[in-house]
């Protein structure tokens, strides 16, 4: 029996911990021919999405996949992203959350979006000591961007005001 993968689990337990702490949750994903999603919006093959409660409709967080209903622009669009392509999830508010290294590639294009595997993506950041770093998100000012950008490991500069979250990954 193939080792079941923890990453739906810790999405799922980040989005409850961002809607209970009165947070927006947003998932960081990489995209490709799997993911169902309004191209005009994507930069550099990815895209931010806010899942929160107000901005999704009939949000459905499987193991294999995260689908729901969203407005961009107006229109409700019918959005489909397979977990192997989430590359974070986290409170837009502080940035906090969990990083993933997506799995792409597994995607089979005759086999349709529901039968997307899921792989054994791990977490790029698992359970640490408590006296470790906790994984956080800086924010770093630009035009309104949508797209999630990994900082340069080692930055050691706190957060700047304003501007969209970005990924900074700590060791």
């Amino acid at each position: 029996m193939p080792e079941i993968s923890t990453k739906p689990y810790m999405l799922r337990a980040i989005y409850e911990w961002c809607t209970d702490s009165g947070y927006t949750p947003y998932l960081a994903v990489k995209v490709d021919a799997g993911t169902t999603v309004p191209m005009e919006y994507v930069k550099k093959g990815e895209i931010v999405l806010n899942i929160s409660f107000g901005a999704t409709s009939g949000l459905k967080m499987d193991n294999d996949c995260i689908r729901f209903h969203a407005r961009f622009g107006g229109v409700s669009r019918e959005i489909y992203v397979p977990v192997d392509n989430v590359m974070a999830i986290y409170a837009n508010e502080n940035g906090q959350g969990m990083a993933f290294e997506p799995q792409l590639g597994s995607f089979d294009p005759s086999a349709g979006p529901t039968d997307s595997p899921a792989s054994g993506s791990e977490p790029v950041l698992a359970a640490t000591p408590i006296s470790a770093p906790a994984p956080m998100l800086s924010s770093v000012p630009s035009s309104s961007q949508q797209d999630a950008r990994t900082a340069p490991a080692g930055d050691d500069e706190p957060p700047k005001k304003g501007g969209r979250p970005t990924l900074t990954r700590i060791k």
